[in-house]
């Protein structure tokens, strides 16, 4: 992949952590790609997902805070622009 293209992925991801929780930053956007993935895996491959957090509970209950932390913040940022949820 060119450098280029990484930047405008990373600016694209960048401004959807933005628009979900009001946050840009890299760790935002770091725990987004997470969280974007996670969603993803867990719809197409339930038995991957189900495996991976039987074999590494420490790390489900990371997903699990970061899922957590961008539901909450999803709906403070919804509740600040006024849209009923």
């Amino acid at each position: 992949m060119s450098q280029e293209f990484e930047n405008q992925f990373n600016a694209l991801v960048s401004k959807a952590a933005e628009l979900l929780t009001g946050d840009g930053s890299s760790e935002m956007t770091e725990k987004i790609k997470i969280w974007a993935v996670y969603q993803h895996l867990h719809k197409a491959m339930p038995a991957l997902t189900n495996h991976w957090n039987g074999s590494h509970p420490d790390a489900k209950t990371q997903v699990r805070a970061i899922f957590e932390e961008i539901r909450d913040l999803n709906e403070k940022q919804k509740a600040s622009r006024g849209k009923p949820e």
